[in-house]
């Protein structure tokens, strides 16, 4: 089984999740509810790729993005700076709202 945090909010905690062994993080600062004032996911990425690559550690975790995506466009920007995966909640809730269950799953 894998092991993934979430939560991480800057680099430090990425470094630190590689040196206690874990497969994975996803940045996140659980949609700002607690701190308005939080950075997105997609805003840390860079600095902790950046981090992940300067140690040598960017291939012993994986790393995903939860926040700040708000359109397809965004997805691209996190998988070229180096996410593995990406979390889509709002955009797919706003498709509910304007389209039908049916017409959002094709």
């Amino acid at each position: 089984m894998k092991l993934v945090l979430k939560g991480i909010q800057c680099w430090e905690d990425a470094i630190k999740a590689v040196e206690y062994g874990l497969d994975g993080i996803i940045l996140s600062n659980h949609g700002g509810r607690q701190l308005d004032y939080a950075r997105s996911g997609i805003e840390i990425l860079y600095e902790v790729m950046d981090a992940l690559n300067k140690y040598g550690m960017k291939d012993k975790i994986e790393v995903y993005i939860d926040g700040g995506i708000r359109r397809g466009t965004d997805i691209f920007k996190a998988i070229a700076l180096g996410a593995k995966g990406v979390g889509i909640g709002r955009p797919a809730l706003y498709g509910l709202h304007v389209m039908d269950k049916k017409e959002l799953k094709e």
